[in-house]
């Protein structure tokens, strides 16, 4: 891990970012006309925006199980990716994105 704060502020504002992409989108999957074909997808972000909020605190600490945590990160971040992608919706595509950039940022801090 790096130990300098100012070496992950890219990778925790692209979690935070995440995090409300995911939020966003979940909400707004509520309101979507065929709510039970969105239920795999509020699911994906609620599990996604949860990762990405432990990822974030364990960055910030430095803690030694950091790296463990964003591997799942990672998985969760693709999996919630490639669900809101298959979705038309505005706010899917922008989650999607978001999800895209997180998980790009937690593949480039583990080199």
């Amino acid at each position: 891990m790096k130990n300098a704060p100012a070496d992950y502020r890219s990778l925790l504002d692209a979690l935070a970012s995440c995090v409300a992409a995911c939020e966003y989108c979940a909400d707004a999957c509520l309101s979507e006309d065929n709510i039970q074909m969105m239920v795999p997808c509020i699911r994906l972000d609620r599990d996604c925006a949860d990762i990405c909020r432990i990822t974030a605190a364990f960055i910030a600490r430095n803690s030694p199980h950091a790296p463990h945590i964003m591997k799942e990160c990672i998985e969760l971040c693709q999996k919630c990716h490639d669900e809101c992608a298959q979705h038309q919706h505005a706010h899917c595509q922008q989650c999607a994105q978001a999800c895209k950039e997180c998980l790009e940022a937690c593949k480039a801090y583990g080199k």
